[in-house]
């Protein structure tokens, strides 16, 4: 957006802010800062310190919008756009409405036939795929598991099968329980991707299987997290084999052991087989 370009009136332009390099803010993005007459920010102090350090004005109001009160705003932004207004929708990092407030009021901007247009930009989660190495011809973007651990569980269980390459957001502290949780419900060997504080000074990338990514976060992990991991690739039912485990098992093998034997040779899941021979007993 150059000085001849201005943002559209009466329309929602919901814009990418950078996910850690402040270089990554685009020169629209810049434009679109000056010229909103209205501003409506996830968090407003984290807005106008990203203005100071990109050296613009902002010269239109600044609003709060964030998952707490985006409900009961967006019909007032909506109706400000209706009027004339150019309502730019910012979050704290990366794209709004992707994990991030905004969805709302796009969704009731469409309703009411205002005009919603969007400045691309930084993304975390294609940014983690991008350099995750692995397939991105089919991915999907999950977002935040549930907090409460049964409801992640039923989450990972419904989504052990799935073919696509999956992404989810993890903060810090919970990032060792999620992996283990991971291992546990799509196999120590599904390979993954752990991606802290992409962009930013301390990035750091880490690769390998679930159970390597669960021993290599035992310590403290800080920063903003986004883990990557690979989509289902066989769809062996373990219970197909179950009765080959439990002929181990009563040859005296221990039952971890004769799941592990019967997984390398069918294909099925060490753990789903473990799990199954369980049941079966």
């Amino acid at each position: 957006m150059n000085e001849n370009q201005s943002l559209p009136a009466s329309s929602i332009i919901v814009a990418a802010t950078p996910i850690g390099d402040v270089n990554d803010a685009s020169p629209r993005l810049c434009a679109a800062l000056q010229q909103a007459d209205v501003v409506a920010a996830e968090d407003t102090r984290r807005v106008r310190a990203l203005a100071s350090r990109l050296g613009v004005h902002i010269a239109g109001s600044i609003l709060a919008l964030h998952d707490h009160n985006e409900g009961e705003r967006a019909g007032a932004l909506i109706s400000q756009a209706k009027s004339g207004a150019r309502i730019l929708v910012v979050s704290d990092a990366g794209m709004p409405t992707v994990s991030d407030p905004g969805y709302r009021i796009v969704h009731g901007a469409i309703d009411e036939g205002v005009r919603v247009t969007a400045l691309p930009g930084p993304s975390a989660p294609v940014t983690a795929l991008a350099v995750s190495g692995l397939p991105s011809d089919r991915f999907a973007f999950e977002g935040f598991l549930p907090r409460k651990q049964g409801e992640a569980e039923r989450t990972l269980k419904e989504l052990a099968r799935d073919p696509h390459t999956l992404i989810f957001f993890e903060s810090p502290r919970r990032v060792h329980v999620t992996l283990s949780l991971m291992s546990e419900h799509f196999g120590d060997d599904r390979r993954a991707v752990v991606c802290r504080e992409l962009t930013k000074v301390h990035e750091e990338i880490m690769r390998g299987t679930l159970a390597e990514l669960v021993d290599a976060t035992q310590g403290d992990v800080l920063g903003e997290i986004t883990i990557v991991v690979e989509g289902a690739t066989q769809s062996v039912n373990a219970r197909d084999h179950v009765q080959a485990v439990l002929a181990l098992v009563d040859e005296g093998m221990r039952l971890k052991d004769a799941a592990a034997q019967v997984a390398e040779a069918t294909g099925a899941r060490r753990n789903d087989l473990y799990r199954e021979a369980l049941k079966a007993r």
